[in-house]
């Protein structure tokens, strides 16, 4: 056991870094404004101090003038509200010398206040020796230096930056007059001749390391940040590179207060229950109110003195007793415990699960133990409070809090019991709260703690074990087995050893699992989108939508898995491993039913919303628009023929919607053109790839565009620059794949009028312009393999009443990488430990990608033009029709009927055209209801006329109908009883026919995916009787909500100003449908709800289209993505003698619905895809109902994927597991995910698009640098195929044969793979074969690489001067180990940066040679260690040096 109480405070340790680095905080309405500009993200900057010139600095005369030195001091300050925060951070003191001081100071800081109120405060301050020793510090004057300008992202302009010096103090600007002064430079006074040089820029390499230092703290390169690694230079930011985190294991975690559990917390009570009666008045009938004890929560956090690593963990504690340990722990040698003991009560506070920490190997890293209480008021008689009151009546409190260093302590901890004396009082913590403290807490001996434990007496302790994880997963291959087999039997006797006999330790048996347990109270659940009303009244931009509702500008990433999400949705997680440390409890009897234990699957990776990705967007340089406009894109213009009007995507969008509506072209032609990308170098790929590409997205609900062969083209003739590569042109390839000559780049348009869009849609419409964005996957035509996906806002394609708008985009192409942790080849239990290494994430820029897209407006067509944008008073509420015509006589037969059926039809057209609702409320996404077209009265005389033009036309086609003599055939051996059943059966079925059109009522319905369509038919008996009516649908989607909070429910969000009727509804098992009871001649409404989860899954092949773009336009305007299925559903409304009384037809349209998340998943072919998404931490506050914040359902639109997810205990993460069904190499399966966080599933909160590559899978295991071979068989189908297999790293994977060949129907061809990889871990490669005639894929492959690291032979450490012109030379001396002559090849992972004097050389038997390596010159500082292989000509490893070259 290791007792340890503060041993932060040592040189150098916890302690004394935490008391160094304590800062300001921001104002608190800064930080909100900052949000609701959406500033969320860190950025990171870089401010060089050069020289001060100070030719007339005020000076005193004094006796030590000689030994005055001068120190700058910097702050940052909050102009709009007079705040200095952060910390003041000091230069080096430094002489003056000919009026010049020289501090050459750099300092680095992020911040996401990007506002133009936070500016640095930088003050010369005069230091000098006082007579009796003190040093006396005094100001000489101050500067002002603004960061950020009025525009919301983009920073002041970088560079060189002359500052003017002021006199007086920095203190003056807290004065009330001095607010604005500085921003008005009248009100402060330069001093003449004074003046600081400084360079401002932005340094986002700070970014990486954020995490181990706060914002708005100003540091220098050399300030100790534990978990950053020294540089060589002493400026450790300039280069970040940060320490590796370990995970490790805490265990067997138990608290023990003093002088016993039960006396602290008696004792705690009564002093918070005498406060509150102090301090508050008495209940309402007198009584006092006394406060309970809620919840036991330990906070437990990683911290180096700055800040915390990470959000620390909470996790809630459980009174245990000493005799429960007894009862639980089966594998204990002790039977029997005292009478005392076992009747004692609570004494440890304990955790019945294991916390998962990531440490970092520094002597400044502390462990933070901070106990917290949740005290609340009891709901009962006496206090008489209501359950929207039950959270102002409950409070936290700090108790103890405590600090450990585990890499500080000279005691080897590792596999001990580690005991830690808590603290409380007003003493500074890393929490920032006030921690309880009392005289009499302690003093006490506890009696249920032995004699001879002289440390815990008296004293508040926190016990635990810390292991490693790694230690966990694989023993070191220098242990022997004897050394592991006493480690397993010392684990398992520890339990039971005479010095923990008296000690509580968490059990592992089923009555008590090992699981996470946190608090019901850190559940908050809602979704990041607000729940929108889909059938409010409301307009769609009069809706509320936090900061939280814009999309992110990249929807998606790729490779195993493809997620983008703000960072604000990234959630800590405890994942438990449910496997005991020890042997298992005692087994139950034979005949006992075995009893479920709380599991959690454990998927790894497990899929988690939130990613930190590059930003999407970024400023196009001047070299390269200029580039762009000498290409020769076409202009965009209006119909007028002038430019339109250029956007910056950089700066936010002025919408307004009455603008938009009155604008009087109605039309919109919108454009996306492609125009050029620029290329990005990444390892495993030429300099020159991708050599095309095409790109597939979505627009709307246009069907899927996937666009033609475009060749990146290269400029030789323009000069490029490594640093600052100008972006390749985009050129069309025809079909005999030359390079089409027009134009460059490629246009796609969609044309949106009224002709294509339905009654109300514009609206909409235009709020799917205003609030999402557009993602583009991109795809190599060759090899048909995903390069990465991108996303552009859509938002500013709003022209706002221009005639035409246009913005040019630069967007990041990124996708995702899988990355195993390095193995060693000598391992001996690598192969076991693939499966469960670990795997990291990694965000990789593949390329930038230019669009330019536009919107030009179009004059409407008064044919085309309609009326029915207006909202209706009530849209949900649907009257049953009218019979407004009847039966002028003549024949019934079925041409008849239908002839009728086409002229109710066309009446309902007319009525359409004219209704005065609003039509507009069934596009909103989530609650959204039909239009009713046919009950519609209008007493005005334009509508009359047209009502009687209509007749007219329709009275004339009839009498033409009955002209017509009527077309009968007749069969053979008909007789003419057969004939005249028949003429009976077909007037009967006409009668019936007529009769039921008579009392048909339509209604059309705009379906969307998931979200629910609410509507009421008002219902009237039509006879003196009562009648009870049978509602039968013949489509269970459309049913009756017969559950009056359901209907209660949709009619608040819906806003529809109707009855509720409790016990509406009879129900009886095997009817057709619900039953209500109707009196005579009586009106009542019927709730009815559609809500669809199928859809269509159709996916057009993979590959290019061989369409021209002016095709694709054509075709998506013409065909409309129809993902729900149209339908007709009727509802039929059956009297007592089963006649029908009412029948109401539902014509329902699809929308389309918005993807909120895309996921790419790679699986292996022919078996199940099992994948856990973690969900958001969600806050729906707006919930008051318990029940209905609490609950998380999901839908999938294929009914063959298993999708479902689990209510885990509250505070814990949430995930949704998928089970997909395998398919054969290379389907591709697509659905729809629908999570819904409210009870009835009104609106869900988020879909999320899935597609599944399904690839056949091969295992290789290799060595970096060594080529490894690996055969594989591709099977011919039914035609012949010409077909070229491409990979998606080329210089790491070889295919034989590399070109094209010919593949006969049935054969069989074998494939050689040549992988030689270049990097440590597990990884993910790609192999496609692919018909280079039709450009479709045939097979595809998924590469599981585990590749080792290479035993070395040798190391060197070289150095390299910076910036060293035409680089530094090395040799290294080889001898040929062989007697005879062998040839080499001489191999390196860095190939940029290392380069061979001869890559190839023979020598004979037992000779030297000496090889020679040129290092190439790098710009900037720091260390890399780079592997030099000597290969045979199989390409197989002979020797393997590290060479460390630092940069310097």
């Amino acid at each position: 056991m290791v007792k340890t109480e503060d041993i932060s405070s040592s040189v150098g340790g916890w302690r004394e870094l935490f008391e160094r680095s304590r800062f300001v905080p921001p104002h608190n309405q800064t930080v909100r404004r900052a949000v609701e500009k959406h500033f969320n993200q860190s950025h990171g900057f870089q401010l060089s101090l050069s020289r001060l010139t100070a030719a007339h600095l005020p000076q005193e005369v004094s006796e030590g003038e000689q030994a005055v030195t001068y120190q700058l001091r910097v702050t940052l300050f909050d102009t709009s509200h007079q705040h200095f925060f952060g910390k003041t951070w000091k230069s080096s003191t430094q002489r003056m010398k000919n009026n010049k001081i020289s501090f050459n100071e750099v300092l680095y800081f992020h911040t996401s206040l990007l506002l133009p109120s936070t500016v640095v405060i930088v003050e010369l301050a005069a230091l000098s020796v006082r007579p009796d020793g003190s040093q006396q510090a005094l100001g000489r004057g101050f500067t002002v230096l603004e960061l950020f300008t009025n525009r919301p992202v983009e920073q002041a302009a970088d560079g060189l930056r002359r500052l003017n010096l002021h006199h007086g103090s920095p203190r003056g600007l807290l004065h009330p007059l001095l607010k604005d002064a500085v921003h008005n430079g009248n009100l402060l006074k330069t001093i003449e001749g004074a003046h600081l040089d400084c360079v401002i820029k932005s340094h986002p390499e700070v970014v990486s390391m954020i995490y181990l230092l706060p914002e708005n703290v100003l540091v220098s390169g050399d300030e100790n940040i534990p978990g950053l690694k020294a540089s060589p230079t002493g400026d450790a930011l300039l280069r970040p590179q940060v320490l590796n985190m370990l995970p490790y294991t805490m265990a067997r975690l138990t608290v023990s207060l003093q002088p016993s559990l039960e006396s602290f917390e008696s004792q705690l009570l009564q002093l918070i229950n005498a406060d509150c009666h102090n301090t508050k008045q008495p209940g309402p009938e007198g009584t006092l109110r006394m406060f309970v004890i809620q919840e036991r929560r330990l906070h437990v956090g990683v911290h180096n003195g700055w800040c915390f690593l990470e959000k620390p963990q909470v996790v809630v504690l459980e009174p245990l007793t000493s005799g429960g340990r007894a009862r639980a722990d089966r594998t204990s040698k002790q039977n029997t415990l005292s009478k005392d003991s076992l009747a004692s009560t609570s004494q440890f506070l304990g955790l019945r699960s294991n916390l998962e920490l990531k440490l970092i190997d520094h002597k400044a890293l502390a462990i933070i133990f901070q106990l917290e209480y949740v005290f609340s008021a009891p709901i009962g008689r006496e206090t008489m409070l209501s359950a929207t009151l039950t959270s102002r009546a409950a409070f936290m409190q700090s108790l103890r809090w405590g600090v450990w260093c585990p890499f500080q302590e000279s005691a080897d901890w590792k596999g001990e019991e580690i005991q830690l004396a808590l603290r409380g009082g007003a003493e500074p913590n890393p929490h920032g709260l006030m921690v309880y403290s009392t005289e009499t807490s302690g003093k006490t001996k506890s009696p249920a703690r032995s004699d001879t434990d002289q440390f815990s007496e008296g004293k508040d302790v926190v016990t635990f074990r810390l292991s490693s994880c790694m230690e966990k997963k694989a023993s070191s291959p220098k242990v022997s087995l004897k050394t592991k087999q006493e480690n397993v039997s010392q684990q398992r006797r520890s339990p039971s050893s005479p010095s923990q006999s008296q000690k509580y330790i968490p059990s592992t048996s089923p009555d008590s699992p090992l699981g996470p347990a946190l608090s019901l109270s850190q559940l908050a659940a809602t979704s990041r989108y607000p729940t929108i009303s889909h059938s409010s009244s409301v307009l769609p931009w009069q809706q509320s939508f936090p900061s939280l509702l814009h999309p992110s500008p990249l929807a998606s990433a790729h490779q195993l898995s493809h997620v983008a999400f703000p960072a604000a949705s990234n959630i800590a997680h405890l994942e438990m491993d449910l496997q005991p440390e020890g042997d298992m409890a005692s087994f139950q009897d034979d005949g006992d039913q075995l009893q479920e234990l709380p599991f959690t699957p454990v998927h790894a990776p497990v899929i988690t919303l939130g990613m930190n990705v590059p930003s999407s967007c970024s400023v196009t340089s001047r070299s390269s628009l200029a580039h762009l406009y000498s290409a020769g894109f076409p202009d965009i213009v209006d119909w007028s023929g002038q430019v339109a009007e250029v956007l910056d995507p950089t700066e936010p969008v002025l919408f307004d919607p009455q603008r938009e509506e009155a604008d009087p072209l109605l039309g919109n032609l919108l454009l996306f053109q492609f125009l050029a990308f620029s290329r990005i170098h990444t390892a495993g790929v030429s300099p020159d790839w991708p050599d095309n590409i095409y790109f597939t997205f979505q627009f709307y609900r246009f069907p899927a565009v996937t666009s033609q062969k475009l060749k990146i083209v290269t400029n030789d003739k323009v000069q490029q620059k490594a640093s600052d590569p100008l972006p390749c042109v985009l050129a069309s390839i025809n079909r005999d794949g030359t390079v089409d000559s027009g134009c460059p780049g490629l246009q796609v348009q969609f044309r949106v009028d009224d002709a294509f869009l339905k009654p109300g849609e514009k609206r909409w419409f235009l709020r799917y312009l205003a609030l999402h964005s557009m993602r583009i996957d991109i795809w190599n035509s060759n090899s048909l393999l995903l390069i990465g996906s991108t996303a552009i806002e859509l938002k500013y394609m709003l022209r706002q009443g221009k005639t035409a708008v246009q913005a040019l985009h630069e967007v990041e192409v990124l996708t995702t990488d899988y990355v195993g942790e390095d193995t060693l080849l000598t391992r001996a239990d690598a192969g076991q430990r693939y499966a469960a290494s670990p795997m990291a994430v990694h965000t990789i820029l593949k390329g930038r990608l230019h669009i330019r897209s536009g919107n030009i407006g179009c004059p409407a067509d008064p044919d085309q033009r309609r009326v029915g944008d207006m909202m209706s008073s009530h849209p949900h509420i649907i009257t049953l029709r009218k019979v407004t015509g009847g039966f002028r006589g003549g024949s019934l037969s079925s041409r008849n009927i239908l002839h009728l059926n086409a002229r109710n039809t066309a009446h309902a057209q007319r009525l359409r055209t004219e209704m005065d609702g609003d039509q507009a409320a069934p596009f909103k996404n989530r609650i959204r209801a039909g239009d009713h077209y046919l009950n519609e009265s209008d007493g005005g005389c334009h509508k009359l006329k047209r009502m009687a033009a209509v007749h007219q036309r329709e009275g004339k086609e009839g009498a033409e109908s009955l002209d017509k003599p009527s077309e009968v055939t007749y069969q053979g051996n008909r007789g003419p009883h057969q004939m005249k059943r028949k003429e009976e059966h077909s007037k009967a079925e006409g009668i019936s026919n007529m009769l039921s059109q008579a009392i048909t009522t339509q209604h059309l319905l705009y379906a969307s995916l998931g979200s629910p369509e609410y509507m009421e038919l008002v219902l009237r008996n039509p006879f003196n009787v009562p009648q009870t009516v049978t509602i039968q649908s013949d489509d269970a989607e459309l049913c009756v909500i017969t559950n009056t909070e359901e209907w209660r429910y949709f009619k608040a969000l819906t806003k529809t100003p109707t009855p509720v009727e409790e016990n509406m509804f009879h129900l009886e098992e095997g009817a057709p449908g619900p039953k209500v009871y109707i009196r005579p001649m009586e009106s009542i409404h019927i709730p009815l709800k559609y809500q669809t989860f199928l859809c269509d899954h159709t996916m057009a092949l993979q590959g290019p289209s061989v369409l021209p773009t002016g095709r694709i336009s054509q075709v998506a305007k013409k065909n409309p993505s129809n993902v729900v299925v149209a339908k007709t559903i009727k509802v039929t409304f059956k009297a007592d003698d089963g006649k029908p009384i009412a029948i109401l037809q539902v014509n329902v349209e699809p929308t389309p619905h918005v993807v909120d998340q895309a996921f790419r998943l790679y699986h292996p072919e022919l078996c199940f895809l099992k994948k856990a998404i973690r969900l958001p931490p969600w806050d729906n506050s707006a919930v008051t109902d318990p029940d209905s914040r609490a609950h998380i359902s999901v839908r999938c639109s294929d009914p063959n994927v298993i999708c479902q997810t689990r209510m885990m205990v509250p505070g814990e993460p949430q995930d949704v597991y998928l089970k997909v069904p395998g398919s054969p190499s290379p389907h591709v399966k697509m659905f729809f995910v629908m999570v819904f966080t409210d009870k009835w599933m009104s609106a869900p909160s988020q879909i999320w698009q899935v597609y599944v590559h399904f690839l056949e899978r091969v295992d290789i295991s290799c060595v970096t640098g060594q080529r490894t071979c690996q055969s594989l068989v591709l099977k011919g189908k039914h035609n012949i195929r010409k077909v070229q297999c491409f990979s998606s790293h080329p210089q790491e994977i070889e295919v034989e044969p590399d070109g094209v060949f010919v593949l006969p129907p049935a054969a069989v061809q074998e494939l050689q793979l040549k992988v030689q990889p270049w990097r440590a871990g597990s990884r993910f490669l790609y192999v496609n074969a692919v018909d280079v005639e039709h450009r479709r894929l045939v097979t595809a492959w998924l590469l599981c690489l585990n590749v080792h690291r290479p035993v070395l032979s040798k190391a060197f450490e070289v150095s390299v001067p910076v910036g060293g012109g035409h680089g530094s030379s090395r040799k290294i001396t080889y001898t040929n180990p062989y007697t005879s002559s062998r040839t080499f090849l001489m191999r390196s992972d860095h190939p940029d940066l290392l380069q061979f004097k001869e890559n190839k050389f023979q020598i004979g038997g037992g000779e030297s040679y000496t090889i020679g390596l040129c290092f190439v010159p790098s710009q900037c500082a720091g260390s890399v260690e780079m592997l030099v292989y000597v290969n045979n000509l199989e390409e197989k490893t002979e020797e393997t040096f590290c060479v460390k070259v630092n940069y310097s």
